[in-house]
């Protein structure tokens, strides 16, 4: 007679060998990362202010940009963002969609004359908060690979199910990563403008992962497997900035800027993995399996609570940029950045017995990316028409040109005087492998995920 097994699995540890949750490495790339999240009149020229400034947002390019600013400004920004996720398993499709919508950007620069007689004719204090990151996302895969990793019951440990039926996975993120930035920026004799600024970077993460496996014995006797994952993060830190703009006549100008690493002295990570509620929504998926008491390998499977909680420290990327600009008087503009950022120096604790695999991997995995965005306006009396390019490279050494970034944006805004409205369209797209199964004994294609994102942003500013 067929019998029909099922059984639940709750790690007790997110990084066994068996993870199916995003890794150190991965997490390490995740919380370095920038979306160019700004005021509209930026997001629709792809972020390439370096060299321009005048904008609230360029001064997160380029400290320096504020003091291009004549009249004291304040601009609050939402945005609205749609992503699909398509992911490719073995032959099957599925594709999901999911929004966000937020309050992205605030803050305002005040800008000064000075009213002594100095080279140094005018400085500017600034304060902006932008959303870095939001890492809200949902997407699900199906398929069969043919093999089985949890192929025997705890009750019957005799049978082995070696036989793969069908793989099933879905991956739900939330949380976001912001910065709120304060600096100072000064322009000495109308050409040469510098600046400099402090970043608070803060971030909240958290990621539920779950996979079922159908697997058969020689027999035709069915064993089904459930495994979930659920783990969070957050942490807070600081890194410095420091640039120049300088204006080699009315039509040319060139940028450099500097961003120190983030230094994050506390990441807080916390699993609570082991609680089977049937009244969580999250675990729609559990009706019909029970807990049941037993040892799979490292993992403890077992009626009761499992927490697993770390604090480590974290170090993200430098990253230079280079910016140049020319603008045609009033009529119009062109600029272009160019960024490098070396992923590969990307560091948990130094000498920490539990980090120095990851941190290994990231000299070994990872590399130096460059990024590059182009942006272009042109004005018609009140009327702004706006448009932009940008790319960057993927920080995975194996990766494909694929899984580098790129996209486009457009944009429009009108001049009402001390107020404008401004509003933004931008789309970019990447694929990324997804290992639901990160251990060598187990030769399983990942899942092949496309993300194709776009960004709907309004500005209101206000002059002074």
């Amino acid at each position: 007679m067929k019998r029909i097994l099922t059984f639940a699995i709750i790690i007790a540890c997110t990084y066994t060998a068996y993870s199916q949750s995003l890794g150190y490495n991965d997490l390490g790339i995740l919380f370095s990362k920038d979306d160019n999240y700004g005021t509209a009149r930026f997001e629709a020229m792809s972020g390439a202010f370096g060299a321009l400034g005048g904008d609230i947002s360029a001064f997160g390019i380029n400290p320096a940009g504020s003091a291009v600013a004549i009249k004291s400004t304040f601009g609050v920004t939402l945005g609205n963002r749609n992503t699909t996720y398509t992911a490719r398993y073995y032959g099957n499709t599925t594709e999901i969609e999911d929004d966000f919508f937020n309050i992205t950007q605030a803050g305002g620069i005040l800008s000064f004359d000075t009213t002594h007689n100095s080279d140094w004719n005018r400085f500017a204090l600034t304060f902006n908060y932008r959303l870095k990151s939001d890492f809200e996302g949902l997407f699900s895969s199906q398929g069969n690979s043919g093999q089985a990793l949890f192929n025997e019951h705890p009750d019957d440990i005799t049978n082995q199910y070696d036989n793969g039926q069908e793989q099933r996975f879905l991956n739900s993120t939330y949380g976001e990563s912001s910065i709120f930035e304060m600096g100072f920026s000064a322009v000495h004799q109308n050409k040469l403008h510098a600046g400099a600024s402090i970043k608070f970077h803060n971030f909240s993460f958290g990621q539920v992962t779950e996979l079922r496996e159908v697997n058969e014995d020689d027999n035709g006797n069915t064993l089904t497997a459930l495994n979930v994952q659920d783990s969070y993060f957050e942490g807070s830190g600081v890194s410095f900035s420091a640039g120049f703009i300088y204006k080699v006549n009315q039509s040319f100008r060139f940028g450099l800027a500097y961003e120190t690493p983030t230094w994050y002295n506390e990441v807080f990570e916390d699993s609570n993995l082991g609680v089977f509620d049937p009244n969580d929504s999250r675990y729609d998926d559990w009706v019909g399996y029970t807990e049941i008491s037993a040892t799979n390998q490292d993992t403890d499977v077992n009626s009761g609570e499992e927490f697993y909680s770390n604090i480590f420290r974290l170090r993200t990327p430098s990253k230079l940029t280079a910016s140049a600009a020319f603008v045609f008087g009033k009529q119009g503009l062109i600029s272009a950045d160019y960024t490098y950022k070396d992923y590969s120096s990307t560091k948990y604790r130094e000498n920490d017995p539990y980090f120095i695999e990851t941190n290994q991997n990231f000299d070994t995995d990872f590399k130096g990316t460059h990024s590059l965005n182009i942006g272009t306006e042109w004005r018609f009396d009140k009327m702004s028409v706006r448009g932009g390019y940008h790319y960057e490279q993927s920080p995975y050494k194996n990766a494909l040109d694929d899984d580098n970034i790129s996209g486009f944006s457009l944009g429009l805004g009108y001049n009402f005087g001390n107020v404008k409205f401004d509003l933004s369209y931008t789309n970019s797209e990447n694929n990324s492998p997804y290992h639901i199964y990160n251990s060598p004994a187990v030769d399983v294609n990942p899942i092949e995920l496309t993300t194709d994102t776009s960004r709907i942003s309004g500005t209101l500013t206000f002059s002074l």
